[in-house]
Parts: C-alpha cells; structure tokens; sequence
C-alpha cells in the first residue's frame, strides 16, 4: 500500500507589508490558499496593514528600522532575503515588484515568483525616479544613489529573477516587461479585485460627473484629468493622496474637488454615482479601474499598461492615444453615457478573487 503524500509546507514572501493596497491584496488571497503559510516579509507596520492581524507574519532585523525609511532600503532588502533561510519549505510563493523575488531555495523546492513588475527603479521608471525620486530634501542624494548603484542592481536583480522556478506577470503588459528586462517566459494571472463589495453599486441609474480614485504620485498623471476637467468646467472628484496633492490644488479649477483621506463609504459614494472614471496613468495593472468596472462605471483609458486588459472599446469604456491634455480632453469633451452598468459590471467578473485563486492554483501545480 503506497504511503499518502504528506501536505506540503508552503511559505509566502512579500516585499513588505506597510499598508493596505494592490500588492498586500494578492498575499492576503494566497494566504486563504494557504492558510498554513508563515508570511515572511522586510517590515511589517501591523497598525496600518489590519488585513493581517493575528496572521504568522515574520520578520527579521530589518524589522528594527523605521518602516518610512523602505524607500532608502533597496540593498538592504536584496541582502536580507538573499540570505533568508526557507531550507524547511517544500513551496515558496513570492510577491514582489521589489526583492521578495531574491529569496534562494533547496533544490527540492519550488519557487513560484509572482511579479507585480521588475523592479520599477531599475528599470521601466529609472529615468522617472531621477527626475522625481520622492525623497524631499534628499533628491539630490538619492538620485546620486540611484546613478551609481544602478549598475550593479540591475545585474543583481536580473540574477534574482532568474531563481524562481516560474514567473506570474500580473497583466499582459507586465508580461512583456519581464520578457524584455528579465528575458523570461511568464504566465499571466490577474490580482484579485472585491468584485462583490462594488456590484451592487451598478444598479445605480442616475450619475454625473467624473471620478479617479489613486495614489497621487507624479507617474499616475492625475494632473491630466484635473486640467482637462478645470478647462471643460465639468465636475471631477480626485480621492486619494500623495506628492501630488498640493501641485494638483493649485491648478485645480472651481469643478474639482479632493478627498485625500477617503474611507469605504466614500468610494462608494463616488463610484455609485459617476458617469466616468478617468485613469491617465500607465499602470502594471490598476485595480481601482476594474473596482470602478464592477460598480457600473465606464472607463476613460490611457491606451497601455494593465489597461489593455480590461478596456474594451465602446463596450465598458474608451482610450485616449497620448498622455497630453489635448487627447485625454477631446475624449472627455466627446464623452456620452450610452453604457449599460449592469454589463459594464460584469466585464469585470473575471478579475474575481475566486478567479485569481484558481489561476493560482493551476500555476502551482
């Protein structure tokens, strides 16, 4: 009588875990695969990431370090989980669009690295980061850093990528960014997206007005939407906070209004009763798009990015072709509310938590 297999002992690793966003969202959905699973992580601020209180997050001497400070830490995050020892797991899951991806494993084991993107400083956005390291006083230091050190960790990077046993791009787009800066195959498996605390919301009729929801960071281009709404003179509502905020205030017209701290009710709110979101940025993937999909509302798309796969022209939303007020305004000046919601919202059922777990599921197998 052949002996059962025993269960395998998996381990999650994530860049770290500071907060509630895109990213922490994947490893909360592995851990209901895995519930088992320890979470071993850089840094973990456990009043402002709540989803995973009580969990088996470990970390290690990084630990100690002020968590506002990870912006500063990029070789020492590749040191720490270079050498973090996972010599008693069978399957290790990573997370990252950072480090994460660097951990090393027996040869027995197998390493499934999930990639929100290679690692945005070193490569897609270097030149962005130069321009605008978000380090205050400090610019001029960090772009000094960034210059010298980006040699090296770009090599040390690619070299960490190419450990896992597979990749899983997080969209299409940053599918074909790993082939190009890592020079590997992926699979591609969505994030997962509260589909369910959003659909609801679709049966709302009466709407006006224009919503973004986003982190305001310089690469969003939130300032597209502002200007183009301020010229228009037509209502749009910005939630989310940043750099950007100021700026964005400043050139803001009497129609625009902030929200820079809002709560679930809030985005409901605005979600619920607008007649268009609009998402200039060239984002990996963008789940505020597809939870603004799920609550009936159509999209008005900058034409790359995660985008891509979730816009359908005419059908849940439309694209403009450059990042400039001039395109994002003739679409927003053309724009006609002839949606159905209720099929909008369903365009985005296959973004579904059900549904990345699945497909995580069949990656691991």
């Amino acid at each position: 009588m052949e002996e059962e297999k025993s269960t395998p002992k998996v381990a999650l690793v994530c860049d770290w875990l500071t907060g509630p966003g895109g990213a922490e969202r994947v490893v909360i959905e592995l851990h209901k695969l895995y519930p088992e699973a320890p979470i071993f992580t850089s840094q973990y601020d456990a009043k402002k990431a709540t989803w995973f209180n009580g969990l088996d997050v470990r970390t290690g001497w990084m630990q100690k370090l002020p968590t506002g400070l990870k912006k500063f830490l990029p070789i020492f995050r590749a040191l720490y989980f270079s050498r973090l020892d996972l010599s008693g797991f069978d399957l290790i899951i990573s997370s990252s669009g950072a480090e994460a991806k660097f951990v090393k494993r027996r040869l027995t084991t197998t390493h499934i690295a999930y990639i929100h993107a290679p690692t945005h400083y070193y490569w897609s956005r270097y030149d962005e980061y130069l321009r605008n390291p978000g380090f205050g006083k400090l610019d001029w230091l960090a772009r000094l850093a960034l210059k010298v050190l980006v040699g090296p960790m770009r090599k040390w990077d690619y070299k960490a990528a190419q450990r896992p046993d597979k990749l899983v791009a997080n969209s299409t787009h940053i599918q074909s960014e790993i082939k190009k800066y890592y020079r590997r195959d992926s699979t591609v498996v969505f994030p997962p997206v509260n589909i369910a605390r959003f659909k609801s919301l679709a049966k709302n009729t009466e709407r006006s007005g224009f919503v973004s929801v986003s982190r305001l960071a310089p690469y969003k281009r939130i300032d597209l939407a502002v200007q183009v709404c301020t010229d228009l003179n037509v209502p749009l509502t910005v939630l989310g906070e940043g750099p950007e905020l100021k700026r964005l205030q400043k050139i803001a017209g009497d129609t625009i209004s902030f929200m820079p701290s809002p709560n679930d009710s809030d985005i409901n709110q605005a979600l619920g009763t607008a007649e268009g979101f609009i998402f200039p940025g060239l984002d990996d993937f963008g789940i505020a798009p597809v939870e603004a999909l799920s609550a009936g509302v159509p999209l008005i798309a900058y034409r790359g990015g995660g985008a891509l796969d979730y816009v359908k022209q005419g059908q849940n939303g439309v694209f403009f072709d450059k990042q400039t007020v001039a395109s994002l305004k003739k679409v927003v000046k053309d724009f006609k509310v002839s949606y159905s919601p209720t099929k909008i919202s369903e365009s985005a059922k296959r973004f579904s938590e059900k549904e990345f777990q699945r497909q995580i599921k069949a990656a691991t197998r």
